[in-house]
């Protein structure tokens, strides 16, 4: 040392590390710096974390004395834990050097390269400075006196790793046993409780994995064990707890790979790779290794070659691996699918639609993570197919048929003749054509779906895993090819195939139950051929054994249940022995409620057992009509939009009838009140699953504050969350669809909560007849139906029972044929002179009056003893709804020659209902009043291109402007006291220009009577876009749904076609009159078809002169006001366009 250096200091700083590898190749925890001057370790450096680039930063000082040896050791180790540390760690690399060197840099920092380790020479950064006496004064200082004390344990430790690193570096098993020996030593001395025992269990724990790995140790469960308990010493939070995961998941990991590839260790090696990484800061030697190929990466793909299990912890454990696979992750797509491949395989066992619906979610990422080229695009092209396919299965979405039959087509041109997947490709492919022949009844998908299997069947030789399946699949279409078309070689040719299939399936085999009903289906179906004993016997001994295969909530039940109920009716048809219908039968009820099928198949059930229970006049019936209503309504309230929810109604042959079939059943079995509430039930769906979301609350506010209000803010949410129309992106309407299904469910659970509650048992349960009844409360109730099976009346009257009238003198058929007659002699009439005598509908409207309305008129006038002129309430079903009931006349005269006989509106006020639950609605609504404000809305020059042009329009609008009184009375109800009070009414016209969408729809939100004088457009196709015309764009009757305007009262439709509904679904009694009284219009106007410009001027002026006599503003006086209106114009205006207007409502 230099005389001149001699009672000086140096400041040294330890800047950062280069090229810092560990001999042993073990991670450590960070790496630190020692001074080591003579013999003795003066000082450490603070643990630096080793980065991903094998780099170090400190920037850490000490100031030493240089009073002492001119020669110092520099000496780089690796810490195998955070403070406190067990040892010294293990040597990275040793330096001689001296003072003279580390100061010969002067003032800059510089570098010292250290030996070699695995290839690469450590490098340190330092900086040297000579401190004079002044420099030191608040400086820390060591002298030579100044050591660091190290214990037994610490030098066991230190002998411990350089045994175990020589091991590693050497191969030599004796260094291996040196090690573990001193780790084992340190461990006995570290008891529980010792602060240094997670250290010590560590170390023995890691070299015994090494020795394992090598094949030089055996006892795997110790090292776990070891780890382990370090784990559970190093808790979260606790500095070392990310390389305590770490260890166990290299321990189990390397467990899996010896040990035959057991899935549990490699599952929990994922859940803890999930603690893990969110641990390990980005750009850490620990991150990179555990995110490398032989740590997290490793783990995901070994789980993703695992076989997919449709258990509880099978899914989550795929949801464990999809987590350790972010966006951008190479793993992440077939993380996807597998995660798609539990929940559909949960779904199968289980029913739940969530399952599905997450499946297909995660398929359809998949696939857009495989772009077009990508190896793997036709595998999850075929399993995305496959999740839509069971969605359509379960839900009968006709969109997801039609997406999988497209997305299998891809599949199959990405795999041509030689694939090796070619043959599955064929198979799914097949099987959705048949699915669609189903539905649709194309020959020629049943025709290329048994095409395909075959195809499938060759290159799918026995002894393939798939060869049962297609033989089942095949053996299926062949079939229902024999059912629908009758070809006779196909039967034999099924059931060959489905012994085969069911010989490949033994005992145990997961899919056993298909095989067993499935030849099932076939042996009843040759039973009724041949009426063999022998195979109806053995169809129903293959039923029940299928059955003994599954849990109870099992979803295939259904099929064992509904292949049974074929088996035991095919043998009933022969035999005629009742006990077989009455096991037919619980097999009807079994499958139809089976809580786990899917809607649609349980209501193609539903429906066969109501067609059979008629045929065979069984008991049963009315059973089976309310299970199917109850069926049905559940499948329409999963709908997430209006317009699906009228597909959803639509899609069932012979569903269109079942309302009005229903209560035809209950009025054979002389129980009136269940045929008023079924057909109740039955009718107008749409309109009273939308009202739920909007009924009045106030009973619940005063019995339950709490409940009311979540019951109100869920409401709203699912009323925002409904959509008109499903979104064209079918991703965004599957989550729309979760969505609105988990708020259903929630709104569900509230409803149940509420029907605990005392008087609230019936809580927006389907009405009781004693419910619907109050809607007679101002006059009896009409309900018309019209069934295949009965034509009748029931009067639902003011108090007491409902009367039944026969209507023997008109069938369906019949009635139907009038309908089309009508249609006609309407149109002609349009045609005819305004002087033309009306021949034709005087005719039919004759016929209304001696065969509909008379046998009524009778029990009116002497069971029920009804005064003249009192309202009376028409509730048509079915074809009726086509029907001027409100216009029967005999278009007689008296015998005694004194004037003419009656007809129905000389007789009764009428008014028409389009169910009881509307009328019953608008009753209640009718306590919200409001002060009067009247809008008169005229667009008689729409859009060029849209419609012709109404040249009466704006004459119409001033003509109603002028009749409208500015003052009038209203009823105020006080206590018990109803009394007239004058009130001023707010009047204003909207026409031309300033007549636009938003416009009119703006008055109808804030006016409370409104008259709308347009075009008014029918939509046949889609009833829920018909519309009004105005200036810029219509105005549908999808807007009208969405307004909640409880304070309205009155509107004119002064437009065609605004009181009629469509043809598909007439009970369902979709129009725009309809939507404004649903909107809270309690008094409509409308129209049942086109009215003509140059008469409605005639009938406006006489209905509001009726209706504003004596200064009154009464909505309950619109159909009076109606009635004496076409009274008046009888000889200005044509009968067809004194018939055109009706009124429904209060």
């Amino acid at each position: 040392m230099s005389v001149s250096l001699q009672g000086r200091y140096i400041k040294l700083e330890v800047i950062g590390a280069k090229n810092v590898r560990v001999p042993s190749e073990r991670i450590p925890a960070g790496i630190h710096i020692s001074i080591i001057v003579g013999s003795t370790r003066r000082w450490k450096s603070a643990i630096g974390v080793l980065l991903s680039d094998e780099s170090v930063a400190w920037d850490d000082t000490v100031t030493l004395s240089l009073d002492v040896s001119p020669d110092i050791l520099v000496e780089i180790s690796a810490s195998f834990e955070f403070n406190p540390m067990l040892g010294n760690g293990e040597v990275v690399g040793k330096l001689e050097t001296s003072w003279d060197a580390l100061l010969g840099h002067g003032n800059e920092p510089f570098d010292i390269s250290f030996p070699p380790v695995r290839g690469v020479r450590p490098c340190l950064t330092l900086k040297a400075t000579v401190l004079h006496s002044s420099d030191n004064q608040e400086t820390a200082l060591l002298h030579v006196s100044d050591s660091i004390t190290e214990c037994e344990i610490a030098r066991e430790t230190d002998a411990g790793h350089e045994r175990f690193a020589t091991y590693v570096t050497s191969k030599t098993v004796s260094y291996l046993n040196d090690a573990i020996q001193h780790f084992q030593s340190v461990l006995d001395q570290c008891l529980v409780g010792h602060p240094d025992r997670a250290g010590a269990l560590t170390n023995l724990a890691w070299a015994r994995l090494q020795g394992y790995i090598r094949n030089d140790f055996q006892d795997i469960d110790s090292v776990a064990s070891l780890f382990r308990e370090a784990l559970t010493l190093r808790p979260e939070g606790h500095p070392n707890h990310p390389l305590s995961i770490y260890h166990l998941v290299e321990a189990l990991t390397w467990r899996f790979s010896k040990e035959n590839f057991t899935a549990v260790y490699i599952h929990e090696a994922a859940h803890l790779c999930c603690k893990l990484l969110p641990l390990c800061p980005e750009g850490t030697h620990l991150r990179s290794i555990a995110a490398g190929a032989n740590g997290v990466d490793y783990v995901i793909g070994e789980c993703n070659n695992l076989s997919v299990e449709g258990s509880d912890e099978g899914v989550h454990i795929r949801r464990v691996v999809l987590e350790l696979c972010p966006l951008g992750n190479k793993h992440r797509p077939r993380a996807l699918d597998n995660l798609g491949w539990a929940l559909r395989s949960r779904f199968e066992q289980r029913g739940s639609t969530d399952d599905l619906d997450e499946s297909i979610q995660c398929r359809r990422e998949a696939v857009s993570l495989c772009s077009e080229g990508d190896s793997e695009r036709d595998y999850y092209l075929n399993n995305l197919a496959l999740s839509l396919w069971n969605r359509f299965n379960h839900q009968g979405n006709h969109h997801d048929l039609n997406d999988a039959i497209s997305l299998y087509e891809e599949a199959l041109r990405l795999r041509p003749v030689g694939h090796k997947y070619r043959d599955t490709s064929l198979n799914n492919l097949g099987n959705a054509l048949f699915t669609r022949f189903n539905q649709r009844g194309n020959v020629d998908d049943i025709n290329e779906s048994i095409s395909l299997q075959r195809e499938a069947l060759t290159l799918c030789p026995p002894g393939n895993g798939h060869h049962d399946s297609i033989l089942n699949n095949l053996a299926a279409a062949l079939k229902t090819r024999y059912d629908k078309l009758d070809v006779s070689e196909d039967l034999n040719e099924a059931i060959d195939l489905f012994r085969d299939s069911l010989q490949l399936r033994q005992h145990g085999h997961p899919h056993r139950h298909r095989a067993l009903y499935s030849l099932s289906s076939a042996l009843s179906s040759r039973f009724t051929k041949t009426q063999k004993n022998e195979d109806v016997e053995e169809a129903i001994r293959l039923c029940q054994e299928s059955l003994e295969a599954l849990p109870s909530l099992h979803p295939a039940r259904y099929f064992s249940y509904m292949w049974l109920q074929e088996a035991y009716l095919s043998r009933y048809r022969v035999q005629r022995k009742s006990a077989d219908l009455s096991l037919a039968v619980e097999n009807f009820r079994l499958a139809s409620r089976h809580p786990t099928q899917g809607f649609p198949a349980r209501i193609k059930e539903a429906i066969e057992w109501v067609r059979k229970s008629e045929l065979y006049q069984h008991e049963s019936a009315l059973e089976a009509y309310q299970t199917c209503l109850d069926v049905f309504e559940g499948h329409v309230m999963t709908r997430l939009s209006i317009i699906s929810r009228r597909e959803a109604a639509t899609a069932f042959h012979g569903a269109k009838s079942l309302p009005v079939d229903a209560a035809s059943c209950a009025i054979r079995c002389d129980d009136l009140r269940r045929a008023v509430e079924l057909l109740e039930q039955g009718r107008g769906q749409q309109w009273s699953l939308a009202s739920r979301l909007r009924t009045p609350l106030e009973d619940l506010t005063s019995a339950s504050p709490e409940l009311a209000h979540k019951l109100s803010e869920t409401s709203k949410r699912l009323s925002d969350a409904q959509g008109s129309t499903g979104s064209a992106d079918r991703a965004a309407a599957d989550r729309a669809a979760m969505q609105y299904r988990r708020l259903q469910e929630e709104w569900g659970a509230m409803v149940t909560k509420i029907r605990d509650l005392k008087g609230f048992s019936r809580f927006l349960l389907p009405p009781s007849y004693e419910d619907l009844q109050v809607a007679a409360r101002q006059g009896p109730v009409i309900i018309f139906i019209a069934s295949q099976y009965s034509c009748s009346a029931i009067i639902v009257p003011t108090s007491g029972e409902p009367h039944n009238v026969p209507l023997p003198s008109i069938t369906l058929t019949e009635l139907k044929n009038l309908k089309d007659r009508f249609a006609r002699a309407i149109r002609d009439a349009s045609t005819l002179g305004p002087k033309v005598p009306r021949n034709d509908l005087i005719v039919l409207l004759r016929t209304v009056w001696d065969e509909i309305m008379l046998p009524i008129i009778n029990v009116l006038e002497h069971v029920l003893n009804l005064k003249r002129h009192s309202r009376i309430w028409l509730c048509p079903t079915a074809d009726f709804t086509s029907i001027p009931l409100h216009a029967a006349h005999p278009f007689l005269t008296k015998p005694d020659g004194s004037g003419k006989e009656p007809c129905l509106e000389d007789l009764y006020i009428c008014s028409y209902a389009p169910t009881l639950s509307a009328l019953v609605r608008s009753r209640q609504l009718m306590k919200k009043r409001v002060p009067p404000s009247f809008v008169a809305i005229g667009q008689g020059q729409p859009r060029a291109g849209e419609s012709k042009e109404l040249l009466a329009v704006d004459s119409e609008i001033e003509l109603v402007r002028k009749i409208v009184p500015a003052t009038v009375n209203r009823t105020t109800i006080s206590g018990d006291v109803q009394q007239l009070v004058p009130v001023t009414v707010n009047r204003t016209t909207i026409s031309g220009d300033a007549a636009t969408r938003a416009g009119a729809l703006q008055a109808l939100e804030e006016n409370n009577w409104v008259h709308l004088a347009c075009h008014g457009k029918q939509d046949h196709e889609q009833p829920y876009n018909s519309h009004f015309v105005m200036k810029d764009e219509p105005i549908t009757l999808l807007d009208i749904m969405e307004k909640d305007i409880p304070h309205a009262e009155f509107a004119f439709l002064s437009a065609c076609h605004t009181a009629v509904g469509d043809k598909e679904t007439p009970d369902e009694v979709i129009h725009l009159a309809a939507g404004l009284q649903f909107s809270g219009f309690k008094s409509v106007i409308g129209t049942l078809w086109e009215v003509n410009d140059a008469y409605v001027e005639h009938v406006v002026k006489a209905f509001y002169e009726n209706m504003f006599k004596g200064g009154v503003m009464d909505c309950t006086r619109a159909a009076w006001a109606l009635n004496r209106a076409t009274h008046a114009v009888k000889t200005k205006v044509p009968l067809e366009q004194r018939m055109v207007f009706v009124h429904i409502g209060v």
